[in-house]
């Protein structure tokens, strides 16, 4: 099956025209799920690439962000904005996504980790919004370059040690020497960062915030699950080091993201604002892959590709307000309903997903999630529950600051929405809401 997806892929290359790129990768995502088959744990392309259940289901949740990447980014091909090389950015960008997460190998995931920052590079620089993007895009860049290069200097210890950097059969480390630490840190400390976790996360909303709607996007939806998908094939190399940090990694996550939920009711611009709620998801996720339980790790899942579908089809109905109004100040663009009552709906029910209302994805990893960190601690459940209640506040702020008020007297009319609009949000929903009926899909990964 990878084989087809990569003959796919190099096919889709060449392809310059805007809705065959778009239905081609709806109908491989479609393809993928129906005959890659979940229990299959190697499909491969040789000794160095093959899937397993974490593997397919990620690169499931690329294939279908990335069409609706594509399909939301209509106003580039209206506008003749260089949108054959905007074709050939996505699917460059899908096709390194795609071989990070099929790697058997330590070394070649690392250089295919990195080499989607490329794409995504390009993407902010080439088509964002304003002069700022070229400074966000150099803090992207210096903060995930700075911090993966330890990671190459661990790895390449790790093949001096045991010989081999494939996956599967690499020994950790069992002693807890400083030298053992060191490297510890330095592997953890790479997908820290890419998550992104409070302290580190400046470069995510300032990324987010002058990238184009695709950048942010295939950013929220899939690059930020890099970070996760990584912690789960470095730790089993440091077994015991991890049991002796666990605090500390969940009092960065549950405490950093109670804190950036508060940060949230702060914003003015709704897309720094959906950017910090991702700060404050993923540190969630960071405190279910640290203590590498069975529901830890399949809440982390759960709420991985929950917050893939959700967070990206709010960056995607956000664009959709500001082409009509030219701002993303949520001062500015207020009383939404009144202009576009159809789009209200929308707003609602992918805010209900983003505070885990039933019967979204979110809410059975968040479930599972806080399960996992009560049975670690009692204590670091208030943290927790501030992070919950915090994320219903935020997200209710930017429901009604966005929708009810009064609107500004320089808009008179505005299309309430199109048919292809409409078409991407219910890709965004449907999934979102489905995939609870086959939880088995996102649970029993391990």
């Amino acid at each position: 099956m990878l084989k087809f997806v990569f003959f796919v892929l190099s096919m889709l290359m060449i392809c310059s025209e805007w809705t065959t790129l778009f239905c081609s990768l709806l109908l491989v995502s479609v393809l993928f799920s129906l005959f890659a088959g979940v229990g299959s744990h190697i499909a491969g392309l040789g000794v160095m690439f093959g899937i397993d259940s974490i593997s397919y289901v990620l690169i499931l949740l690329s294939f279908w962000v990335a069409a609706l990447v594509v399909g939301s980014s209509q106003k580039i091909y209206d506008l003749g904005n260089y949108f054959s090389l905007f074709l050939k950015v996505n699917v460059l960008l899908l096709l390194s996504l795609v071989l990070t997460f099929s790697c058997m190998d330590y070394l070649l995931f690392y250089v295919c980790f990195e080499s989607s920052l490329i794409p995504t590079f390009i993407l902010i620089l080439g088509w964002g919004y304003q002069p700022d993007r070229l400074q966000a895009g150099v803090y992207m860049l210096f903060y995930t370059l700075f911090a993966s290069l330890p990671l190459l200097v661990s790895l390449l210890s790790f093949k001096g040690q045991g010989g081999t950097l494939v996956i599967g059969l690499v020994d950790g480390l069992t002693s807890s020497t400083s030298t053992s630490l060191i490297w510890y840190f330095c592997s953890v400390f790479a997908f820290i960062v890419k998550l992104p976790v409070f302290m580190v996360h400046l470069w995510l909303p300032k990324a987010h915030v002058e990238a184009p709607v695709a950048g942010s996007m295939i950013l929220a939806g899939v690059l930020l699950k890099l970070g996760g998908y990584g912690l789960l094939r470095v730790l089993p190399l440091f077994k015991e080091q991890s049991l002796s940090f666990t605090w500390v990694w969940i009092s960065f996550g549950a405490t950093g993201g109670a804190i950036v939920s508060l940060i949230c009711m702060r914003q003015a611009d709704v897309k720094s604002l959906i950017a910090y709620s991702s700060v404050a998801h993923m540190g969630l996720v960071l405190c279910g892959l640290m203590l590498f339980s069975w529901w830890g790790l399949g809440g982390a899942v759960s709420v991985m590709v929950g917050h893939g579908l959700c967070s990206s089809g709010l960056f995607c109905i956000a664009n959709m307000a500001y082409e009509r109004i030219g701002s993303r100040s949520l001062f500015i663009s207020k009383g939404l309903l009144s202009f576009m009552p159809s789009m209200a709906l929308w707003w609602f029910v992918l805010s209900a997903c983003n505070m885990a209302a039933p019967p979204s994805l979110n809410l059975l990893g968040e479930i599972s999630l806080i399960m996992s960190v009560g049975c670690w601690s009692k204590f670091a459940l208030v943290s927790v529950a501030a992070l919950s209640f915090f994320s219903a506040a935020y997200t209710l702020y930017m429901y009604s600051m966005s929708q009810h008020g009064k609107f500004v007297n320089s808009l008179f009319s505005c299309c309430s929405g199109k048919v292809r609009e409409f078409l991407i949000l219910v890709l965004h929903w449907l999934p979102l809401n489905l995939l609870i009926l086959k939880s088995s899909l996102v649970l029993n990964l391990i």
